[in-house]
């Protein structure tokens, strides 16, 4: 995990909510007025707003790990509760991030969304280990696990390379909450 001044976890955290309101569009005098600082404030911990986005992804992945090892370390859920949390684990504090429009990063930070999809990519082992902890315990079917995995990184990744979520109207959340229940449930009725 990086270690962050008290400065920067402060802007991100700022960055987050002007992100929720404006989008990539927000410039660095949005944030500014959220944070109540001078944008030179801003510049003496990121260079320009491609380094604060490139942040920005570590930061919301480093949280989204904890959470994740929140869920494993949770005794009283059963495996395949850990495996349908673990799949679809977002902090509370990131329920309101709109991440429909993070698909405008591929074309406007192309470096910022290969982070992201490096990220997708990586940090399986622990939702490994729970779907085959599911397959001894006789809870999940024995299956390829990487199928698992390639099919919620397809569906992650189309989410943030194309506006399907915007044309469809759907949040992100409640996106990524239908795939794990047709990941784990099916679709059957």
């Amino acid at each position: 995990m990086t270690e962050r001044s008290d400065s920067r976890v402060h802007i991100l955290e700022g960055t987050i909510r002007v992100f929720n309101r404006k989008g990539l569009k927000f410039t660095m005098d949005d944030l500014a007025k959220e944070l109540g600082m001078s944008k030179k404030t801003i510049y003496v911990s990121y260079d320009d707003k491609q380094e604060l986005f490139y942040d920005m992804v570590d930061y919301l992945f480093e949280n989204i790990h904890d959470k994740k090892a929140e869920v494993v370390a949770d005794k009283k859920l059963t495996t395949l509760e850990k495996v349908k949390k673990i799949l679809g684990v977002m902090p509370e504090s990131y329920s309101e991030i709109d991440f429909k429009q993070l698909y405008m990063l591929r074309e406007k930070y192309p470096e910022v969304y290969r982070k992201v999809e490096e990220k997708l990519e990586t940090g399986w082992e622990e939702t490994i280990a729970l779907i085959e902890q599911g397959i001894k315990e006789g809870v999940i079917r024995d299956i390829p696990v990487f199928l698992v995995k390639t099919m919620l990184e397809a569906s992650l990744e189309q989410f943030f390379a194309r506006d399907v979520l915007v044309k469809n109207g759907i949040s992100y959340n409640d996106a990524l909450k239908n795939v794990v229940e047709i990941l784990v449930d099916g679709i059957s009725v």
